[in-house]
């Protein structure tokens, strides 16, 4: 079968790869459909990720429809479905504890082990989920969405004021599944094109062009108390730490991006504030099912979404362009 093989940082192709076979139990192959690709694949491209082995198969945000459900109850040939790339031990704390999406030996598709960006792929029946009316295409950016859904739900808000730091597809996720749960959103980011296009993208949603510096004033003018809950989505660790002061007093920050570095704050002023700090890490089966049903309901703007379309014959061509032209670019999709 064909598969987008990444060899080593700035060299990528197809190659010819063995088709899955003789499946573990438990385990159901599928014919690939669609990959969005992330700021993940464009980190791996670059030699910018700090956890892959090199040649990997890249694609975690997957579609595709079960060739063989190997016996699996509930599945059939012909199922269209959406991939939870997540694979988890199901042993250790965090998965007897219902939190497999942070595992501590989770191998994540495209990272850990081969991707879905091929013809076929073998994954446990435990991590598919039903597309349901979705098309192949929308069931392909389930997954970038399911983060920003994760991170709301994490957050325990309802209603109340939010900040979105950072207009990059995760932020953009957070703030559309933000405003389903009833927030206020306001949506913050170094880049006027960011911002005018989550305009377009969200309707009209509350901007705010930072500058760079020191932001604090500028928040504070939106909204003089500070945000009942920030979410940083930035993967960048100043402005991680620069988010501590956008917090209101008893209000709860998110950090949904990972960065390499420390982070540190100011114990007084968080202990004043009597802050919730809450990390958010990948996504559950509960919130890919809450991505699905919201799609299905319209809350989404999936075509707004999906800026950037390929094929698998053209993905070694277009990804290296895209990876250092992001204009315009939310969602690039490789059809398969």
């Amino acid at each position: 079968m064909k598969a987008v093989v990444c060899h080593q940082p700035d060299l990528i192709e197809i190659c010819e790869r063995p088709a899955p076979k003789d499946l573990a139990p438990g385990w159901v192959s599928l014919n690939m459909a669609y990959a969005g690709l992330c700021g993940t694949d464009y980190h791996i491209y670059e030699g910018k990720h700090p956890f892959l082995e090199y040649p990997r198969v890249i694609g975690h945000e997957l579609s595709g429809v079960v060739c063989d459900a190997n016996s699996v109850p509930g599945f059939a040939a012909g199922d269209r479905v959406v991939v939870n790339p997540y694979l988890a031990c199901g042993a250790c704390v965090a998965c007897t504890n219902g939190k497999p999406n942070c595992c501590e030996r989770i191998q994540v598709l495209g990272v850990h082990r081969d991707g879905g960006l091929c013809e076929q792929l073998a994954v446990p029946a435990e991590n598919l989920i039903p597309a349901g009316i979705l098309s192949l295409r929308d069931a392909a950016m389930v997954e970038f969405l399911a983060i920003g859904a994760h991170a709301v739900r994490r957050s325990a808000t309802v209603n109340g004021h939010a900040l979105i730091v950072g207009a990059g597809p995760i932020g953009l996720g957070v703030a559309i599944f933000a405003r389903i749960a009833g927030m206020s959103v306001t949506l913050a980011d170094l880049s006027a094109e960011r911002l005018a296009q989550a305009q377009v993208l969200l309707g009209g949603v509350s901007v705010l062009n930072l500058t760079g510096g020191d932001n604090r004033a500028l928040v504070r003018q939106m909204r003089e108390p500070g945000f009942d809950t920030v979410f940083d989505a930035t993967g960048n660790a100043q402005s991680m730490t620069a988010g501590f002061h956008h917090v209101a007093h008893g209000g709860t920050y998110v950090l949904v991006s990972v960065v390499k570095d420390e982070i540190s704050f100011s114990d007084p002023e968080f202990h004043k504030r009597e802050m919730a700090l809450i990390g958010s890490r990948n996504a559950t089966s509960e919130d890919f099912a809450h991505v699905i049903a919201s799609i299905a309901a319209g809350l989404v703007p999936m075509d707004l979404l999906a800026t950037h379309e390929t094929t698998m014959e053209r993905v070694a061509i277009d990804l290296p362009l895209w990876a250092r032209d992001k204009r315009g670019l939310v969602k690039a999709l490789v059809r398969i």
